[in-house]
């Protein structure tokens, strides 16, 4: 019997192995129905909660050159934190966090609000836009007195079981934001949507739902913020938007985890009706990991959309993004656009992915991908496909990589810039043609003042790479 004892437990390591390396997760959109087919709210948390009991934690693999792993999260050592629906009393005793009041641009503003780790704090509307039927509040509190437009739209497109953190978010969500624009209402400033982590050992599961009816046109503003701490904090995100026939919406990400270890785990999903039009752009600027599934749907004919997006890596910081232009049906137009940046020892990956379905004829789409190396020391992955399925189409993608020129510093240099000021110039110059397209002023210079300081934290390595080559 020794010889079976000893040989048992080598046996089991090795199984563990192999099914860690099974359940690697490869880089697949959505592309179909989500778990939002008429079971309850309490059914989906209860099946989801089944799904987070017997799952492990995530890896998600391309072959053999990147590895994105949570294996080393302690995630039984995270709180979720206080939980509750909306502001006080359920948040009794839960301020704003000063990162919102020191992050946020003072401007006209729709509506905001802002959810610090598991609990709403804040919520304000405009009473006309009440009046015109906007809604605006938590998740939670729609559930209950929305529930058929909950039960309608909540999870009509995402799923609860395809990795452990997923499905924690469908399990243990609270708070959460929910945003109900109804037919032919148009509002000008935008719907500012707020998730804080204020502290180490926290995982919050933030959620937010939004739907635009009938020929709506609306803003939305989404703020990931994290206070300076040290620790490590998770934040496992889930976002759905919903444009019905005609809607129109810009929407807008901001990503600033600040020095904490906070790993984020997130997925978005837009999906554009009949003749709606979606322009979304995320702006991720800092993450001890973060590992985003990003996804647009043209799901009826004569959707248009442009999807574009920003990255900034700095430090050790690991950063992995999957964005995907889905094409359910045609005629249908799209663009996508990403340029990002790595400083440091940080590691960067983009995939972007056209996928034209079968019927989805008179398609017309671009993606492109542009990256600037700042370190010798960091690395950026940039990997633009296509899967088409239909044969009146036009699809295509491209892609580059480059670093600081030191001609063009000089240049910069010659007319009067410091090398410092150069650099600057350079790398904001690189990221200006997607700020221009905000369209929105106060945002712009928001993310342009964060560029600056990132690029004046990384400049001695900056320097140094540029003086090297």
């Amino acid at each position: 019997m020794a010889p079976v004892a000893s040989v048992a437990p080598m046996a089991e390591a090795v199984a563990v192995k192999a099914g860690r390396h099974r359940e690697a997760t490869l880089y697949t959109p959505l592309a179909g129905a989500g778990a939002g087919d008429g079971r309850t709210l309490e059914e989906l948390r209860a099946a989801a909660r089944a799904v987070y009991d017997t799952a492990e934690l995530p890896v998600w693999r391309r072959s053999g050159f990147w590895t994105t792993s949570l294996e080393s999260l302690d995630l039984d050592g995270l709180s979720r934190g206080a939980s509750g629906g909306e502001g006080a009393p359920n948040g009794a005793g839960a301020e704003v966090p000063a990162v919102v009041e020191r992050t946020l641009p003072q401007r006209a503003r729709a509506g905001r609000i802002v959810q610090r780790d598991g609990a709403v704090v804040h919520v304000e509307l405009d009473p006309e836009l009440q009046r015109r039927g906007v809604v605006l509040c938590s998740l939670e509190r729609a559930a209950v007195e929305h529930r058929e437009l909950f039960a309608r739209w909540y999870s009509r497109r995402l799923t609860i079981d395809r990795n452990k953190l997923e499905a924690a978010n469908a399990a243990f969500w609270t708070g959460g934001a929910f945003l109900h624009v109804p037919d032919g209402v148009v509002v000008a400033d935008p719907f500012e949507i707020v998730y804080a982590i204020s502290e180490p050992g926290v995982a919050q599961y933030g959620r937010t739902l939004v739907v635009g009816e009938r020929g709506s046109a609306f803003r939305v503003h989404e703020y990931d913020l994290g206070e300076d701490f040290d620790g490590v904090a998770l934040h496992a995100g889930a976002f759905e938007l919903y444009l019905q026939d005609g809607a129109r919406c810009r929407l807008a990400q901001v990503q600033d985890w600040g020095t904490g270890k906070v790993h984020d785990v997130s997925t978005r999903f837009v999906g554009v009706g009949r003749d709606a039009h979606c322009h979304w752009l995320p702006t991720l600027l800092g993450g001890h990991l973060v590992r985003q599934h990003l996804e647009l749907a043209v799901s009826e004919p004569g959707g248009d959309m442009a999807f574009r997006g920003m990255f900034f890596a700095e430090r050790d910081e690991h950063l992995d993004l999957f964005a995907v232009d889905l094409h359910e049906t045609g005629p249908s137009e799209g663009d996508v656009h990403w340029r990002g940046a790595a400083a440091g020892s940080s590691r960067a990956s983009f995939e972007g992915l056209i996928e034209i379905d079968p019927g989805a004829q008179r398609t017309h789409t671009y993606l492109q991908i542009h990256s600037m190396m700042l370190s010798p020391k960091a690395r950026i992955d940039a990997i633009p496909s296509v899967l088409v399925s239909a044969d009146d189409v036009s699809a295509s993608h491209g892609g580059t990589v480059g670093e600081l020129d030191e001609e063009s510093i000089f240049y910069m240099q010659s007319r009067g810039l410091d090398r410092a000021s150069a650099v600057r110039v350079i790398v904001e110059g690189f990221f200006e043609p997607l700020i221009g397209e905000l369209q929105d002023e106060p945002l712009e210079e928001l993310i342009r003042e964060a560029l600056a300081r990132k690029l004046a934290a990384a400049r001695e390595d900056i320097e140094t790479y540029a003086t090297s080559r």
